[in-house]
């Protein structure tokens, strides 16, 4: 550790008073030391032999400081990646260099991945091979001009699976083909876990995106989506760049015809209009139905934006592979297209004749449409991270400050003291195979972050399902609350999804493990409901009768009680009366008025007037074999609370 960080960090933990303890610590928070600093005060304390419990105030003030450092790194980190896909979206939006725009992806993703290396290689159709483009931290002159055949090396692999592929150790790695002239390269600039995610154009792979190190790594599956993300980026600014050469050669035709020039001279500032107009979108962060809305200015027609399954399948899928925009009857379609993801389309109405340009207009807004949506769930699947991480955080109970995770769930929108239910949902109905319900799941958990947002509320994926932690509505029961988000995540999902919830917590930061154990209440509700084939339902305990004894976290026998015979107690203590007498002697007559006199001593007439009382307090149905069950068990259980009522 260097020297200025030891002597400050004794420095600092001397003069302070002796129930200080948090003062080094926020000092480092402060000056950002390295995590090595954190040790200093504790081990200066061990040598100065200060008193035991010092010492152990200030290991447990150590790992509190730890914990805030690492959330700060995250959530920089986290901020750091939208920022550069801000950054690069701006870059896109102004493009005119394409080298510039391809140099800067390449750096920020060297950056934010904290590889030794990043390069970016484009195939090139005319000599069949592929080439080196643009390179950050390279320092061998031999990699730098590697020229490959097709399918040769790691970066041959992903051009022809179009998917990602990473290993740990490249030179070990027997799943792709190794040739001399790579490995040579490879082996000159020292590298040894690579990365590599393909640059798509509709189904066309046109390149690779590498992040390297010199020694070995294991990617995390963040790292590999933010590269793939920048690879669309790229991709997209290769594209762009094509337009605008395809742009550019068209105008050098008109200027050499002055009457082509002024038949298209209109079209051109059309042209150049909505360019402007799309990258001053972008730059202030408009969206999708504001580029719909300026391209419907420049065409003169009606551009809608559609979602993947309401527009025309044939010609969307038609423009997805040609990567340009079709015909339609007398419509136009636009594939919106990202990382060879479909997003949607851009539909051009009642305006069957085209002219290329425009053509092109409609096709460039279509790619910054992409640009914004990926923009958009960049910014949203962050927002999903950091609620997921809260509610993780109160789930497993750990040693959080109650007043930092009020803090945290403000930022989010959400009032940690406010009454809550925690409810646990799952998918029911099998699947066809791992893929398909990993894919089902994401969707369960993506609907239920969805409405957790919308309801200042937070979710999780935890055990095979989602669980939620929703705010309770004046005048809403648990139960209300878990069959709506039943029905609400089926709709999203197009499937049959349970519900089990809670009953209301209040003050989820009183104790670490109130909101584990209402998880695990809704847990219980969740399977009694799947094993009584209510699946597709919601519930909370209460609704199961006595059973909510079994399935409740906190048995709350008064209540089941009350519930169950409250209006007949409440009836006795108004008016003197003894149906409850009379009840357990009913009941213990086997159901019989007549025994039921005898043990009484009074008139069968009055047995039955009595009985008659109790069906007015408790329902015509009170004799059911269910309620006469329930009923029983709440006799019993009264008697048992309070002796002195046998």
């Amino acid at each position: 550790m260097p020297r200025d960080h030891v002597e400050s960090a004794e420095s600092a933990a001397s003069v302070q008073p002796a129930g200080s303890v948090e003062t080094p610590f926020l000092e480092l928070l402060a000056r950002g030391a390295s995590v090595d600093a954190y040790e200093q005060p504790v081990l200066l304390a061990r040598a100065e032999r200060r008193p035991p419990e010092r010492v152990a105030a200030l290991e447990h003030a150590q790992r509190l400081a730890l914990r805030v450092r690492s959330e700060m790194e995250g959530r920089r980190r986290r901020e750091a990646e939208l920022s550069a896909l801000f950054e690069t979206a701006h870059d896109l939006a102004g493009l005119r260099d394409l080298d510039s725009v391809l140099r800067a992806i390449v750096q920020r993703a060297r950056s934010l991945l904290g590889t030794d290396v990043a390069y970016l290689s484009l195939n090139d159709p005319d000599k069949g091979d592929t080439y080196m483009r643009v390179t950050e931290g390279s320092v061998a002159a031999r990699f730098q001009q590697l020229r490959l055949g097709m399918g040769e090396g790691l970066g041959g692999l992903v051009a022809q699976t179009a998917r990602p592929y990473v290993t740990d150790d490249y030179f070990k790695d027997d799943r792709f083909q190794h040739t001399r002239a790579i490995d040579t390269g490879v082996r000159d600039e020292g590298l040894v876990a690579i990365l590599g995610v393909p640059l798509m154009l509709g189904h066309h792979v046109i390149g690779v995106l590498f992040a390297a190190d010199r020694r070995a790594r294991v990617f995390e599956r963040e790292q590999i989506a933010l590269l793939g993300s920048f690879a669309a980026l790229a991709a997209a600014a290769i594209d762009t760049a094509n337009l605008l050469t395809e742009t550019r050669s068209a105008l050098a035709d008109l200027e050499r015809a002055n009457e082509i020039i002024r038949d298209r001279s209109g079209v051109i500032e059309r042209a150049s209009e909505v360019h402007d107009r799309l990258a001053e979108l972008v730059l202030r962060g408009g969206g999708v139905h504001d580029v719909a809305a300026a391209v419907s200015r420049v065409l003169g027609g009606t551009v809608e934006f559609a979602e993947e399954g309401a527009a025309p399948g044939a010609a969307l899928e038609t423009s997805r592979a040609e990567g340009h925009a079709v015909r339609h009857g007398t419509d136009w379609i636009a594939a919106v297209t990202g990382g060879g993801e479909l997003l949607g389309a851009l539909v051009l109405r009642g305006h069957p004749d085209l002219d290329p340009v425009d053509q092109r207009t409609l096709e460039r807004a279509a790619m910054v449409t992409s640009l914004l949506l990926l923009a958009r769930r960049s910014a949203s699947e962050a927002e999903q991270r950091v609620r997921g991480e809260l509610l993780d955080d109160l789930l497993d109970a750990r040693d959080r400050d109650p007043r930092l995770l009020r803090e945290r769930a403000a930022r989010l929108d959400a009032d940690l003291d406010a009454t809550h239910v925690v409810l646990a949902a799952r998918l029911d109905g099998p699947a066809a195979d791992a893929d398909e319900e990993a894919a089902a799941r994401r969707r369960l958990w993506s609907a239920a972050s969805h409405l957790a947002a919308t309801r200042h509320g937070l979710a999780s994926a935890r055990d095979g399902g989602t669980v939620l932690l929703l705010p309770l509505g004046g005048g809403d029961t648990a139960t209300e609350l878990a069959r709506r988000t039943a029905g609400h995540l089926g709709t999203a999902v197009h499937g049959a999804v349970t519900v089990g919830a809670s009953a209301p917590v209040e003050n989820l930061t009183a104790r670490r493990d109130t909101v584990a154990t209402a998880y695990a209440e809704g847990l219980r509700c969740l399977e009694a409901l799947r094993l009584l084939g209510r699946t597709g339902d919601g519930a909370a305990a209460h609704d199961f009768g006595f059973l909510g004894l079994l399935l409740a976290g906190d048995r709350d026998i008064a209540g089941f009680v009350d519930r169950t015979i409250g209006e007949v107690v409440a009836y006795d203590e108004r008016r003197g009366t003894d149906l409850l007498r009379t009840l357990d002697a009913y009941f213990a007559c086997a159901m019989s008025p007549v025994r039921t006199k005898d043990a009484l001593h009074v008139h069968v007439n009055t047995v039955a007037q009595r009985l008659e009382r109790v069906g007015r307090l408790l329902g015509e149905d009170w004799q059911r074999p269910d309620r006469v069950l329930e009923v029983q068990l709440a006799l019993r259980l009264r008697r048992l609370s309070s002796p002195d009522r046998r």
